[in-house]
């Protein structure tokens, strides 16, 4: 706060400590306020903009608190002109009724002072006389900015009343008839499926690819394979799985090698040796094939042969060492290490994300996609469980409620800071007329009514002490 500041606060506290407390408030809310806001007075913030302008609803509100002070003030002075014509009467000797009338208008015009001086002082200094305790809404905004921010904590915003409202209201059987609804369903479905492309737009796919395939592979560091390939290998043994596999094989094999014979042949006599005779190594290599045709071809057509039971063996035992023996599986994880760090294995693993992210996309486009049309059937399977399953609604209640009740009790000073904030931020004057012009035409009532009640009373008091009197 610079010296005029200074200056200004104990000017006002001299001569209204009431108004110089509301100001040193208005100062402070006004040092916190972003620097770009203090450098342009003439651009003011949302909340001050909003009290500084009159609508033409509350300029015809202004205009009805004109005609109403001006019926108030009209019944003063009938009043007054009633009693000094009640006095005057009873001067001249007109009757005990003149007293009548002159005590009841005196004790009108007293209600009708005392009530003119009750509603004036909220909202300004009576006759500009700075009067303690007068035009309390310009002086006290601030004050009951934060306790209106504290009434509002207390009384809307505590655990209690959020849990009693919410239960009341019965989120969870109203949303269950609401996605029921087969339009309300589609409607979902399709905000769901922009959502999701939106998400999928807005993600770099480097960023993303990036996180998968650390994801993947420091997974696959973290945990040896070795075993749980070893548990499917032998799984995949008992049951015979690998059967097919096998009958494949041998069956390509035989395949290949009928088709391929000369050259099978060409490759036995190609590594005989350079001194044997050429219609030896013909000869040999014709025995080759046919034995090796043979084998396969017995080997596809007889189940029991011994080279399946004997690979069948092989794969049980190795299954055994993956799981149990030390050095086969520090040799997969070797494995397993060279492959992951191979650049060809991290460009699929990267890869993967932009073909996921493709048919994602293509699905929400797609209204009659599997992935929309499954996505509004559960909608709708939901909508009308949570219709009817009460047990499916306390619990859809009770996260509804715990999600308010967090936001309350975690926020609940931010929520009320706004309140206080912008009654703080208000302009003063205009804060008061905006006042004024809403409820002010009912507070002219009271003084009409004091003006009426005033007269009664004080034609009762007066008829009664007349009666003592006789």
């Amino acid at each position: 706060m610079c010296a005029r500041d200074h200056e200004r606060v104990e000017r006002m506290e001299r001569t209204n400590p009431d108004e110089a407390g509301s100001s040193d408030v208005a100062m402070k809310h006004a040092r916190s306020a972003p620097a770009d806001n203090r450098a342009d007075p003439a651009t003011p913030a949302p909340a001050a903009r909003t009290m500084t302008t009159f609508s033409p609803a509350d300029e015809e509100k202004r205009r009805g608190v004109r005609r109403m002070k001006l019926t108030a003030t009209g019944l003063l002075l009938f009043v007054a002109v009633v009693y000094v014509l009640a006095k005057w009467a009873s001067h001249e000797g007109a009757g005990v009724w003149a007293d009548y009338v002159a005590a009841a208008a005196e004790a009108g015009m007293v209600g009708a002072m005392a009530d003119w001086f009750a509603v004036t002082a909220l909202f300004r200094h009576p006759l500009g006389l700075p009067i303690p305790h007068t035009a309390i809404i310009p002086t006290k905004k601030d004050q009951l900015g934060i306790s209106l921010g504290e009434f509002v904590g207390e009384n809307f915003l505590s655990q209690d009343v959020v849990r009693q409202r919410l239960r009341a209201v019965g989120i969870g059987s109203r949303l269950g008839v609401w996605l029921a609804d087969p339009d309300h369903a589609d409607r979902v479905t399709a905000e769901l499926s922009a959502a999701l492309r939106g998400a999928l737009t807005v993600l770099r796919d480097s960023d993303v690819q990036a996180i998968v395939g650390e994801a993947i592979t420091r997974r696959a560091d973290a945990q040896e394979i070795a075993p749980g390939i070893g548990k499917m290998l032998e799984k995949i043994v008992a049951d015979g799985g690998h059967k097919r596999v096998v009958d494949l094989i041998v069956t390509r094999a035989h395949d290949w090698l009928v088709l391929h014979d000369e050259q099978v042949m060409d490759a036995v006599q190609g590594g005989a040796p350079g001194w044997t005779p050429r219609f030896v190594d013909k000869k040999v290599g014709e025995r080759v094939y046919k034995e090796l045709l043979r084998f396969v071809t017995e080997m596809r057509d007889m189940p029991s042969h011994p080279a399946r039971g004997a690979l069948d063996r092989f794969l049980t035992d190795f299954a055994s060492d993956l799981q149990s023996d030390t050095e086969t599986r520090a040799r997969i994880e070797r494995l397993k290490g060279e492959v992951l760090g191979r650049g060809e294995v991290q460009d699929l693993i990267a890869s993967a994300w932009t073909s996921v992210r493709s048919m994602i996309v293509s699905a929400a486009e797609d209204e009659r996609s599997e992935l929309r049309l499954r996505v509004r059937a559960s909608l709708l399977s939901l909508g009308a469980r949570m219709a009817v399953d009460a047990k499916l609604q306390a619990k859809v209640d009770g996260w509804v409620e715990g999600a308010a009740v967090y936001v309350v009790t975690t926020y609940r000073g931010e929520i009320t800071s706004l309140i206080t904030d912008t009654v703080a931020s208000w302009d003063a004057e205009h804060t008061t007329k905006k006042i004024e012009a809403h409820i002010g035409r009912d507070l002219q009532f009271i003084r009409i009514n004091g003006t009426v009640v005033g007269s009664l009373v004080g034609l009762l008091i007066y008829a009664v002490s007349r009666g003592l009197g006789a």
